[in-house]
């Protein structure tokens, strides 16, 4: 199955250029979004937060020590559609966003924080800016007990009635820094050169009721409160992958070359009759599907795309597959397939594309109830970009077990599914 995105949310910045000045002692000289969290850039659960909703493309607004977030992107994100809009000299808040926003393609660009994790509903954000045709729409975070923040105050309209900045609240509703702003609009402002989006335009576009918020109570997390910082390493650290918690409500995605049938080394499978099982992997495949809710193949099938084969000689393929397992008494509930020749395509593994449209299709599913099983790095990349646990098979290479994208290792499904 190949199929398009159809989130309303596809692009977005990401104001990445922050020093980190509180967290002198842990980032030493880096900018602090890429300050270490539970082993990794703390942008790294950024970016794939906001791949785990839909956007496609980003806009990384960077400043300070900007070279090394561009050698990491391009290191660890090379499949990611992205660009990079640099501040010859620091130019605030809202002089970074009208510098990269004239990367945008978008009506609507979403702007992020790089220092902060909100896991707000971007769906519920675009809804509320549509509706009231706002020309920036906040998410905003009930919160308790802070002092960082100032309250942002919404009527029963969800328009913005008022800022209020103190030192210290009991309760109220945060901006947490993520907006959606409409593209045009800001960048036709007669903005001076160096201003902050905060104070200088959302304090001053509330006066004129075009600024709205909508309330979500996802996690939220700022890593440039020391306290914060601490919280995150805690909370975002990969937790312990357990084989007798996967039950029924657990998900199963499973690469198909190399781990269902025999690989075909520097080619592709073009027909049913050079299809071939492992040996075992129909009878594996009941076993699994007694012990997962669904059942989904995810898999790179770059033949097509080149017009190698046809779609149909790949539905041939998958169609002698399916039945192979079901003889045996096993199920496949869906097969993905990205064909584009593009490693940038949102399909392609690595990138998450496939993961999403499975979740579209069964939105039961739950990435953090999830296992991905491959053969290769692309396959275990795969699956943390989704926020999946990863099984590597050594079935046509070795890795290492320590490799910090796999959580288990076998030597082929079979033995997976013994081990469950």
């Amino acid at each position: 199955m190949n199929s398009t995105n159809t989130s309303p949310v596809r692009e977005a910045i990401i104001l990445a250029g922050g020093l980190g000045t509180r967290l002198r002692s842990v980032v030493s000289d880096l900018p602090k979004c890429m300050a270490p969290v539970a082993d990794r850039p703390f942008l790294y659960y950024v970016i794939n937060q906001l791949r785990l909703q839909g956007v496609e493309r980003f806009i990384f607004s960077l400043g300070y020590k900007h070279e090394y977030i561009g050698q990491y992107l391009a290191e660890q994100f090379p499949t990611l559609q992205y660009e990079c809009s640099i501040e010859a000299e620091p130019l605030g808040t809202g002089g970074a966003i009208r510098l990269a926003i004239n990367l945008s393609t978008a009506k609507s660009v979403l702007i992020a924080n790089g220092d902060t994790l909100f896991k707000a509903d971007l769906d519920k954000v675009y809804h509320a800016h549509q509706q009231h045709k706002s020309v920036c729409t906040l998410a905003l975070k009930p919160m308790q007990r802070f002092d960082r923040y100032g309250v942002v105050e919404i009527d029963a309209n969800q328009t913005i009635t008022a800022f209020h900045e103190k030192k210290y609240y009991e309760e109220g509703l945060i901006n947490g820094g993520i907006y959606l702003v409409n593209a045009n609009q800001f960048r036709e402002n007669d903005f001076p050169e160096k201003f902050s989006f905060e104070k200088d335009y959302l304090e001053q576009a509330y006066t004129k009721k075009t600024i709205h918020g909508v309330i979500d109570d996802g996690y939220f997390i700022d890593i440039g409160i020391p306290e914060d910082f601490q919280k995150a390493n805690t909370d975002l650290k990969r937790p312990v992958f357990d084989l007798k918690k996967i039950d029924q409500s657990w998900t199963l995605f499973l690469d198909r070359d190399g781990v269902i049938n025999h690989d075909k080394v520097g080619s592709y499978i073009f027909n049913p009759d050079e299809f071939r099982f492992y040996d075992q992997v129909p009878e594996a495949m009941q076993k699994l599907a007694a012990r997962f809710g669904r059942l989904i193949i995810a898999t790179n099938q770059r033949g097509v795309g080149r017009g190698l084969m046809s779609v149909q000689d790949l539905r041939d393929v998958h169609q002698k597959m399916r039945n192979g397992i079901v003889a045996k008494g096993g199920r496949l509930d869906a097969i993905f397939y990205a064909s584009s020749i593009d490693n940038k395509d949102r399909l392609r593994k690595p990138n998450p594309g496939m993961a999403l449209e499975a979740k579209k299709k069964f939105p039961e599913i739950d990435f953090s109830r999830s296992v991905m099983v491959g053969n290769n790095i692309s396959d275990m990349q795969f699956g943390r970009n989704a926020g999946m646990f990863t099984v590597f098979l050594t079935t046509t290479q070795q890795v290492s077990p320590d490799h910090p994208e796999i959580d288990l290792v076998f030597n082929s499904l079979p033995e997976f599914a013994k081990a469950l």
